[in-house]
């Protein structure tokens, strides 16, 4: 079977083809501007695999979106498949859904863009055969997906741990960055506060190490905030800032430092395993798009 996966990002809109195996056979990125010049282009990609002059077995059955936020991912809300109120406006109250059901007519499924790169570990990757895990992105925002019991959390809304409120690191006055918090993950940790924070973007900060111990620490609060809470068998960091390598290894001293022996289990004895980085080179929101278009033609 053939699926239709989308990567609804802030930046770019990817738009893919992908079969029951994760396996991704065709691909086309289009940058994320405004609803008017991007949909027009995304749908024209998603109805040429759907034509009739395709042979059947070659075109989708169904297409999964994994979608930037906040959005309505309650099935029985009148906004269900919405982007709510972000800080991209043109976008704000955008009728993603409907908008791919109107013009397709094939089952849609949808989540955040985070959780999709979840279900993508979840099902291919390093979190496969595991019920319980947790996928952060860390990179122009901080976005958390997670996953109890083998199901995606949703609950009023979905995780919005990117906004999980820092105890400052002693020494370090900087504001935050985020407009609604200051202070918070996002605020004191995501690259846009790194670079308001040492006047210059992560890239170029490599070989400054006390950068990267203080970002450890902020990462590494949230961590065991979120071990604490959700109590998940692994915690998978991705995005942006986490290609500095360096991070991994003091994140881990100090998740343990932080859980000061409060618990001990088999995963955080094996802190290695416990947290890791993505293991699907980039395409686990799209293989989790393809993962939710398979769950929606299920469903349907």
């Amino acid at each position: 079977m053939l699926y239709g996966a989308l990567e609804a990002g802030g930046t770019k809109m990817v738009c893919a083809v992908g079969n029951e195996n994760g396996q991704i056979l065709d691909q086309l990125s289009i940058p994320t501007t405004t609803p008017e010049e991007t949909m027009p282009k995304v749908i024209e990609y998603f109805k040429a695999k759907i034509s009739p002059e395709l042979p059947e077995d070659e075109r989708i059955t169904a297409l999964g979106i994994a979608c930037f936020g906040p959005v309505d991912v309650r099935k029985n809300s009148k906004t269900y498949g919405n982007i709510l109120n972000t800080p991209k406006i043109p976008w704000r109250n955008y009728p993603m859904v409907k908008a791919m059901k109107d013009a397709l007519d094939i089952p849609v499924g949808f989540d955040t863009d985070v959780n999709g790169s979840l279900l993508g570990e979840a099902t291919w990757g390093t979190a496969k055969g595991l019920t319980d895990a947790v996928y952060f992105t860390i990179g122009t925002g901080i976005g958390m997906g997670a996953m109890s019991g083998g199901n995606l959390i949703h609950g009023m809304l979905h995780p919005e741990a990117g906004h999980l409120i820092m105890s400052r690191v002693p020494g370090d006055e900087y504001k935050g960055h985020c407009p609604s918090h200051g202070a918070c993950f996002e605020g004191m940790a995501a690259g846009p506060a790194i670079e308001e924070r040492w006047g210059k973007p992560g890239k170029d900060l490599a070989d400054m190490p006390e950068v990267w111990e203080l970002e450890a620490k902020y990462i590494a609060q949230a961590i065991v905030d979120i071990t604490m809470t959700l109590s998940p068998q692994k915690i998978i960091l991705g995005g942006g800032v986490m290609g500095q390598s360096q991070l991994f290894p003091l994140i881990r001293k100090y998740v343990t430092e932080y859980i000061n022996d409060y618990i001990s289990t088999k995963e955080l004895r094996n802190i290695n395993a416990y947290i890791t980085p993505a293991a699907l080179n980039g395409n686990q929101g799209i293989m989790g798009a393809i993962r939710l278009a398979e769950m929606a033609a299920e469903e349907e």
